[in-house]
């Protein structure tokens, strides 16, 4: 690689193609499963008007090896608007074992040019960009869905070994970049950091350090995330589960060839939110707290929320919740209560049923489950308390 030069490429991770979003309801899922094409789509459109060399997909592009025709169809499709070369790395989802979608006839068939599986092990691909730089892709594709071993680390160390105890690509620019592309959890995240099979980023960074390499992108993690100056997840395109962080980005990085210094810019190309949300109810106040709050969210058809609720409310509170929950569920792609981690009491008040004219049976089934409600504990209350607030509603108490 020349001195001055600098080279620009997308990286992204964790497509998950086929993904079946079972957290969705049935209506919402095409929608969703169209936004992660249309997600990768918007990859192509960062690169091209980046001016990026290429793009490289750090694992799980699908989300098994068993999936159907339609899918790896529509994935071509979008592939073939792609101006630069993508470079896709099997992971743990699509491992190149015996079954592997990349082996399959349906993908040799129709798998678009310029698009490559990064199938070795080491330096899987030398590119070659337009302005005349060179790039080594150091590729540790998943080859099982457990490997016992650190993948990325046996990559990198097959390459400095055919190195004859140089040090590869010194730091003054004398040779091309080594760009490592890998798969995996990193030991120093781990709460597990004896476990077979995670990236040793410790030995990555040392490995760095000496010019061995001059960067990592890794997959796996769904969030983007910075490890080390040099070493990145860029996460899932398009967010995949409540609880990721920073989901939705790819990353376009610059390395000075003369410094082999990184810049990285994170992009956001994701359309879907899911999220968790923690709210305390405890009097009508509450309730049209929480009714302001969903309806200020914005893209709601293409917003999932969890519900996080704790307090104390009235069965009359309680139904007017209810149909909150009802009424803006219809416009929420999904809108649930997170049962486990909801602690939300209601109590039966004297003066719930006043008013509503109530009288003969029902008065005397609403009686006694109040009775109920007060005086057991546990499941049995929570059902009287439940059929509580669905009794007020058809009675008319929210109208």
């Amino acid at each position: 690689m020349r001195q001055g030069e600098t080279v620009r490429f997308i990286a992204t991770a964790d497509w998950q193609l086929g993904k079946q979003a079972a957290f969705l309801p049935p209506e919402a899922r095409a929608r969703y499963s169209q936004a992660r094409l249309d997600a990768v789509a918007r990859v192509g459109r960062v690169a091209e008007e980046k001016n990026a060399d290429f793009v490289v997909v750090c694992g799980d592009v699908f989300e098994s090896n068993q999936l159907d025709r339609q899918i790896l169809s529509r994935t071509f499709e979008v592939l073939r608007g792609y101006t630069v070369p993508v470079y896709l790395l099997p992971g743990n989802h699509d491992p190149l074992d015996a079954a592997s979608i990349y082996d399959s006839p349906e993908f040799l068939r129709g798998c678009p040019r310029g698009v490559q599986v990064l199938r070795e092990s080491g330096v899987a691909e030398t590119i070659s960009c337009r302005d005349g730089s060179t790039v080594q892709l150091i590729a540790a594709p998943w080859f099982s869905k457990t490997p016992r071993t650190d993948l990325t680390r046996a990559a990198v160390e097959q390459v400095a070994s055919s190195d004859d105890g140089e040090e590869g690509t010194a730091p003054d620019g004398g040779g091309p970049l080594r760009l490592v592309v890998a798969h995996g959890a990193v030991r120093s995240l781990s709460a597990a950091p004896d476990a077979l099979g995670l990236v040793d980023d410790a030995f990555l960074m040392a490995q760095i350090s000496k010019g061995a390499i001059d960067f990592v992108v890794l997959g796996d993690r769904h969030g983007t995330l910075e490890v080390e100056p040099s070493i990145w997840y860029p996460g899932t395109p398009e967010v995949t589960a409540e609880r990721e962080i920073n989901p939705g980005n790819v990353l376009v990085v610059d390395i000075d060839g003369e410094s082999r210094r990184a810049e990285v810019a994170v992009e956001h190309v994701g359309s879907w939110e899911l999220r968790a949300l923690a709210f305390a109810l405890n009097n009508d106040d509450d309730v049209a707290r929480l009714l302001a709050e969903l309806e200020q969210v914005t893209n709601k058809e293409k917003t999932g929320l969890k519900l996080a609720l704790t307090g104390t409310l009235s069965v009359r509170e309680k139904a007017r919740l209810d149909d909150v929950l009802d009424r803006m569920g219809d416009l929420f792609a999904r809108l649930d209560v997170w049962e486990s981690h909801t602690d939300l009491a209601v109590l039966s008040e004297d003066d719930d049923f006043s008013g509503l004219g109530l009288g003969g049976f029902t008065l005397a089934a609403a009686g006694d489950l109040q009775a109920q409600a007060r005086n057991e504990a546990g499941t049995d209350a929570t059902v009287a308390a439940d059929s509580l607030g669905l009794l007020y509603r058809l009675a008319g108490g929210t109208s």
